[in-house]
C-alpha cells in the first residue's frame, strides 16, 4: 500500500514537474505572442484603413477650394488605390509583402504631405472648419499609426526571440516550428516615417 502511494506521489511530482518545466519552455508563451503579433497587425491595419477612409472627404474638400490641384489630387487619390488594394495575412506574411505594403503606405503619406502643403496657398480653405477638422484627425491618424506600427515591432521582437533563443526554441523546434517573422520598417524610408506636416 504504502508503495502504491509513493509511485503515486512520484507520479504526481513528475506531472507537475513536468507542467512548471513545460510553461518556462515556451508551450504557452510561443502561442500568446503569435496571438499577440496577430493583434498588434490587426490594429496597424486598422489605422492605415482610419486614414484610408478620411482621405475622400478631405480630397473632396479640397477640391472644392483649389480645383487646379488636380494633379495633386489625382497623385493622393491613386497612391490610396494602390494603398487599399494590398492587404497581409500574418500568417503568410513574406518580408517581400510587408516591403511593399509599406512602401504603398509611405507613398500615400507622401502625396498627402504634398497635398498639405498646397493648401497653404489657400487661405479660405485653411479656415474652412470641415477641412481643420480633417487635417485634425489625419494628424490624430498618423500618431495612431505610428504607436501601432511600434506595437507590431515589439509584438515581433519578442515573437522571434521565443522562436529563436533557448530554451523556448528547443519548444518551437519540437512542437511549433514557427520562423522567425519579418520585421515591420525594415526597408522604409527616413520620408516614409514621416507623418505629413499638417500647419494651421
Amino acid at each position: 500500500m504504502r508503495q502504491l502511494m509513493d509511485q503515486s506521489l512520484l507520479r504526481i511530482a513528475l506531472l507537475v514537474g513536468f507542467v512548471v518545466l513545460a510553461s518556462g519552455c515556451g508551450i504557452q508563451s510561443i502561442p500568446m505572442a503569435k496571438n499577440e503579433v496577430d493583434a498588434s497587425l490587426a490594429e496597424v491595419m486598422n489605422q492605415y484603413k482610419r486614414r484610408s477612409d478620411l482621405i475622400p472627404n478631405l480630397v473632396e474638400t479640397v477640391k472644392g477650394y483649389a480645383k487646379q490641384e488636380n494633379s495633386t489630387l489625382t497623385a493622393v487619390t491613386e497612391a490610396r488605390a494602390r494603398a487599399t488594394s494590398m492587404n497581409i495575412d500574418p500568417s503568410k506574411v513574406s518580408p517581400e509583402d510587408l516591403q511593399k505594403f509599406s512602401q504603398a503606405q509611405g507613398q500615400l503619406s507622401q502625396a498627402l504631405g504634398r497635398l498639405l502643403m498646397v493648401t497653404e496657398n489657400y487661405p479660405d480653405l485653411k479656415s474652412n472648419q470641415n477641412f481643420r477638422d480633417l487635417q485634425a484627425q489625419l494628424e490624430g491618424t498618423e500618431n495612431r499609426i505610428t504607436v501601432a506600427r511600434n506595437r507590431y515591432i515589439e509584438s515581433i521582437k519578442t515573437f522571434n526571440n521565443l522562436v529563436t533563443v533557448f530554451p523556448t526554441s528547443l519548444t518551437n523546434s519540437f512542437m511549433f516550428k514557427h520562423q522567425p517573422m519579418p520585421q515591420f520598417g525594415a526597408e522604409v524610408t527616413e520620408e516614409e516615417k514621416k507623418a505629413p506636416a499638417v500647419k494651421f
